[in-house]
């Protein structure tokens, strides 16, 4: 086979031929791993609504999609309705997002009809391992700054130290820990509207 001459024309072919095989096996990969990310996020939702529910069977009777103004920015929140398999009402599932110390954090919580925490799973972080990922564990029932039980309208959902609020922080982790508190007041605003 003849090497190819080197010139300005064969280079830009050569980058051109490469750069359409790279776009199209990208787009390939994008096509087919789509439809498995959205099953995986769909049953990640649906799992977690079960955790924050109290690990009873429900159903989701409907959802909705509440906009809300914190820190004069709009921000869309997702409320699921929840109903046990008898059709009662037993509250709702809130997807809560919030920028905490390494950028996005995004949870679901559960309340009942009171507006009382049953529970909450993260769904997405990018908390530092060790310190803001405690997120998972501090927060819920035996956890330090446990917040599963409690009522929004007559807990104040802010840190101990510098918020006034009824919550211990994460040790050594203050800005994740009032990312945190922020989304589950987020929460509890979008059910009250």
């Amino acid at each position: 086979m003849k090497k190819l001459k080197s010139s300005l024309l064969n280079m830009t072919l050569v980058m051109l031929s490469v750069s359409f095989i790279t776009a199209a096996l990208l787009a390939f990969v994008n096509y087919k791993t789509e439809k498995p990310i959205m099953e995986q996020k769909e049953k990640a939702i649906t799992d977690g609504i079960i955790e924050v529910m109290g690990k009873q069977k429900v159903n989701v009777k409907s959802t909705d999609t509440v906009n809300i103004t914190i820190d004069n920015k709009s921000q869309t929140l997702i409320v699921h309705n929840i109903t046990d398999t008898k059709g009662t009402e037993k509250g709702c599932a809130v997807e809560s997002e919030t920028q905490g110390f390494g950028g996005k954090l995004k949870i679901l919580v559960g309340f009942d009809n009171e507006g009382t925490i049953l529970g909450y799973t993260i769904l997405e972080t990018s908390e530092t391992p060790g310190l803001g990922a405690k997120a998972d564990t501090w927060f819920q029932k035996g956890g330090k700054g446990c917040i599963v039980g409690k009522n929004p309208k007559s807990t104040r959902l802010g840190v101990t130290k510098g918020d006034e609020g009824d919550i211990d922080a994460i040790t050594a982790s203050t800005i994740t820990s009032r990312a945190f508190l922020k989304a589950i007041k987020q929460a509890y605003d979008a059910i009250k509207k």
